[in-house]
């Protein structure tokens, strides 16, 4: 009995299911099809998947865009986890007068769209480049340097420091550890759900991170996937074949991240919700 009243619900998540994991099959499908079998709408898979990739390869530099987005998404990701959790660490567990206002502030900050701050920044780097070219307009350093954490992430931390045990840390005081000891032998250990969950939100957000690359990396050789993808695109007669083989290409990093580490994710996301 209880089975059948719980059909209802089975058949809508089923339904649910089906109609958000739609898009990413016909994009796998797409990827097997020409140009012309794309644009008829075609469901099918065919048989064109490696001409596709072929193309791909010998119109643009794939492996170059790859690689680039790679050492954003990782460098950030590194920078952001270390930041973001010392940040919120440091919220949660010491005490001061003044941190809830500071806290306060930073998350005022996160109703400020990015496109209200961008063209300041962009002002910011064209003048650093001036005297110190490592870090200005077009460079990969432009590109991490603004986006490296954020206060989501700096609040998600926060969060997830509630649920850490502070008895812990009494305990490591009494036996002479630092507070850097504290953080990196205890605290770290003890919230690797949390930064797993960090690290798929963080890299996941930078390598599909378009607007602000767009604007700050200005030559072929600094190119990130997706602007690549958007380059294929902006072509008079687009090869709607090879812009899908170069999309699913560009979703299998963040997939795989996601699929090792989602167990994490998922308890870490618990975790900090309560």
């Amino acid at each position: 009995m209880k089975s059948l009243k719980r059909t209802p619900i089975y058949l809508f998540l089923t339904l649910a299911a089906g109609v958000s994991i739609f898009p990413f099959l016909w994009i796998l499908s797409s990827a097997t099809n020409k140009s012309i079998d794309v644009s008829s709408g075609r469901l099918l898979p065919g048989s064109n998947l490696l001409n596709n990739f072929r193309n791909l390869t010998e119109q643009v530099e794939l492996g170059q865009a790859l690689w680039n987005s790679a050492k954003i998404s990782v460098t950030t990701t590194l920078l952001a986890l270390l930041i973001a959790s010392l940040a919120g660490y440091g919220f949660e567990i010491y005490r001061s007068k003044a941190k809830d206002i500071v806290f306060n502030i930073l998350l005022v900050s996160m109703m400020i769209p990015f496109a209200a701050i961008m063209v300041p920044l962009f002002q910011m780097f064209a003048g650093i480049s001036g005297f110190a070219p490592a870090i200005g307009i077009n460079t990969i350093a432009s590109v991490i340097l603004p986006t490296f954490t954020t206060a989501f992430l700096i609040f998600y931390f926060r969060q997830s420091s509630k649920m850490f045990p502070k008895d812990m840390l009494e305990a490591g005081r009494m036996d002479g550890l630092s507070e850097w000891g504290l953080f990196f032998r205890i605290y770290v250990p003890t919230m690797k759900t949390s930064y797993a969950a960090g690290a798929i939100i963080t890299f996941m957000s930078s390598w599909n991170n378009y607007l602000w690359p767009l604007v700050v990396l200005q030559t072929p050789d600094k190119r990130t996937i997706p602007l690549l993808i958007s380059n294929l695109g902006s072509s008079y007669s687009p090869d709607y074949g090879i812009i899908m083989t170069a999309i699913v290409v560009s979703t299998l990093p963040t997939a795989l991240v996601f699929f090792l580490m989602q167990k994490h994710f998922v308890a870490g996301m618990v975790g900090s919700v309560k």
